[in-house]
């Protein structure tokens, strides 16, 4: 959709000439790129977040050559979407760390039951620990001929 569609569809919408839409959209936009010039963030909250990062100079290589070039510090636009607009176009919800701890309460508690069901273990019955290592093989321990 470009930006003269969309004025079209929105004068259609709301029943007002599209000469006044578009100035509507072009002050609208006019403003954010005001904003993001003076280094603030905007924020539409359904829809997403505008923000300036500012990005270190930094060394890179040139593909065809491999020779190192230098890369100088700039400042990028980022853009991160709201959930609802995620959702809107079928981005599966992130497993973050809410998620994580909802998971990991359940199986604490579980723990703890099948602990008190348990019968008490001895400390001398209890099989030999492994190596600090983790259990990984020593270079003498690993077969030959791999």
């Amino acid at each position: 959709m470009t930006k003269n569609e969309l004025v079209r569809e929105l004068a259609e919408d709301f029943e007002v000439p599209r000469r006044q839409v578009a100035e509507l959209v072009e002050a609208m936009f006019e403003k954010i790129v005001d904003v993001l010039k003076a280094g603030d963030k905007v924020q539409l909250t359904p829809f997403g977040q505008f923000r300036i990062r500012d990005r270190a100079a930094r060394l890179g290589r040139n593909p065809a050559t491999g020779e190192q070039i230098q890369i100088p510090a700039k400042r990028v636009l980022k853009f991160t979407a709201g959930r609802t607009l995620k959702e809107a176009v079928g981005t599966p919800p992130r497993r973050g760390a809410g998620a994580a701890k909802k998971g990991g309460a359940k199986k604490a508690a579980g723990a703890k039951k099948a602990a008190a069901k348990a019968p008490a273990r001895k400390a001398a019955a209890a099989p030999a620990r492994k190596s600090a290592a983790g259990g990984r093989k020593t270079a003498a321990g690993r077969k030959k001929g791999r």
